[in-house]
């Protein structure tokens, strides 16, 4: 059968058909000539990204400020763009979702690993970013791991963790033999993944890289259009425990997005500040490379993401300074639990990022903010946030406070800290409303810092928190 495939492959080539170009390698070639039939989506969109239009030779050839590859590539041919066979065919010894298709050593699952070839400083920036180890951070923090199965109470199993947590945190993909499918080529042989399929931005691949480009970055256009527009980042930011896209789409900067987006340019690299965009989306103030009027550079390119955020302001029981390590299962307080506070709020600073580098860390972050604002404004924003952080900190201790008084009258258990309602109570302070306070004091969320799971929140669970303590030492 294969023999016959790469033949008509081969064929569609000679005969220069229109999608033929010269620039597609000849293996690409018998990959289209087969998936434009087959899957003939997935080929109309990779003819729609720039890995179909642009040439290794000619991405190499733009100035430095646009330039997106290495200045190094391993691949000897430089005159193609990158097709199917570019990247399914790369690596085949180090995939163990490798398996023989039509002639060729292909794998399913495209890694971090394999974009490295070409983008490899983008890679190693996200080896430093948390999102990177948000499957291990997870799965093999024991505390953490527990409020993912307390939460999927009573019948916790592999498939609703993976549709759940690890659908953004990202899934573990394994093989587990071979199987045989019915194709419009015939049967075929194909590798079984479990826990596949995932763009979760931790996850783990089976040549055993983390995370996945395509997060961001979605198959088969890999378009930095989609990567800059916040509909992307809405799949795992929009709450209630992350409520960052619902909080900027009625932010002023949402407005404006919402109402001027079609006038904008996505695509230029590097992206002018006040030409191309007009207000901020996530990618302006996490990610991109941003330059004035005169090409002078104000931000770097970065896929670390957290080297402009000095606080981690959310998942966890409380702010704090942002991990040294992007893996934070290392990380161990005085009472011996995985976590960067204490119970009671003070920060594990070891593990934890120093002041200087939080200023260093802010400062970035305020050179953005002021290409468009003025220096009063933006400082007096950043006071506003800060003293937001103390506020929303202090409500979650005087909630902790109570769970910790119910744990020594007995009237809760705290061999897991998740299930009960006082409990749930809670995890509900730290995870649902200080989140929604402090994404609105930096964002600009208007009502997400007082009745849309705001302040009004953290203060009425307080009080349910006394009553149902109350209740439990009577009922005791």
């Amino acid at each position: 059968m294969y023999v016959i495939i790469k033949i008509l492959g081969f064929l569609f080539l000679f005969y220069n058909i229109s999608f033929a170009q010269s620039s597609i390698s000849p293996e690409t070639q018998v990959c289209i000539s087969c998936h434009e039939i087959v899957t003939p989506g997935i080929v109309k969109d990779w003819k729609a990204g720039v890995h179909s239009k642009v040439t290794l030779k000619e991405a190499l050839s733009k100035d430095s400020l646009s330039r997106k590859v290495n200045s190094s590539l391993s691949f000897k041919n430089r005159d193609i763009v990158i097709g199917c066979a570019e990247c399914h065919t790369l690596n085949p010894e180090s995939h163990k979702d490798t398996f023989d298709h039509n002639g060729f050593k292909v794998h399913i699952v495209v890694s971090p690993k394999d974009c490295a070839v070409c983008h490899l400083k983008e890679v190693e920036e996200y080896d430093k970013n948390l999102m990177s180890k948000a499957y291990t951070n997870l799965k093999d923090n024991p505390l953490y791991y527990k409020l993912v199965k307390s939460s999927l109470e009573p019948n916790p199993n592999i498939l609703s963790e993976n549709d759940a947590c690890f659908a953004c945190h990202g899934t573990k993909v394994e093989v587990k033999g071979e199987e045989i499918g019915n194709t419009q080529m015939g049967e075929m042989k194909f590798p079984i993944l479990l826990g596949w399929p995932n763009n979760g931005v931790g996850r783990i691949n089976p040549d055993n890289s983390k995370g996945a480009c395509t997060s961001c970055h979605p198959r088969h256009s890999f378009s930095m259009e989609i990567a800059r527009k916040p509909h992307t980042c809405s799949q795992c930011h929009k709450g209630p425990d992350v409520p960052a896209y619902k909080v900027y789409t009625v932010s002023k900067h949402g407005n404006i997005y919402s109402s001027k987006k079609s006038e904008w340019n996505f695509s230029n690299t590097p992206w002018k500040v006040g030409e191309d965009f007009k207000a901020p989306t996530c990618a302006v103030c996490h990610i991109s490379l941003l330059v004035d009027p005169n090409n002078n550079v104000i931000v770097e390119r970065t896929h670390q993401m957290n080297d402009r955020l000095s606080w981690r302001i959310f998942g966890l029981i409380y702010a704090h300074p942002h991990p040294k390590d992007s893996d934070t299962t290392k990380i161990k307080n005085k009472a011996g639990l995985p976590l960067p506070t204490e119970l009671t709020g003070e920060f594990v600073k070891e593990f934890l990022i120093d002041e200087k580098e939080m200023k260093k860390r802010e400062n970035k972050m305020k050179s953005i903010c002021m290409a468009c604002h003025t220096g009063s404004w933006v400082e007096n924003h950043f006071t506003k946030f800060h003293n937001t952080i103390k506020t929303t900190n202090e409500q979650t201790l005087e909630a902790t406070k109570i769970l910790l008084e119910a744990w020594k009258k007995g009237v809760a258990n705290a061999s897991c800290i998740f299930d009960e309602a006082i409990e749930k109570m809670w995890v509900e302070q730290w995870l649902f409303y200080a989140n929604s306070v402090r994404f609105a004091s930096a964002m600009g969320g208007a009502d997400y810092g007082v009745f849309e799971m705001g302040r009004w929140y953290l203060n009425k669970n307080i009080q349910n928190m006394k009553d149902w303590l109350l209740f439990l030492l009577k009922k005791k």
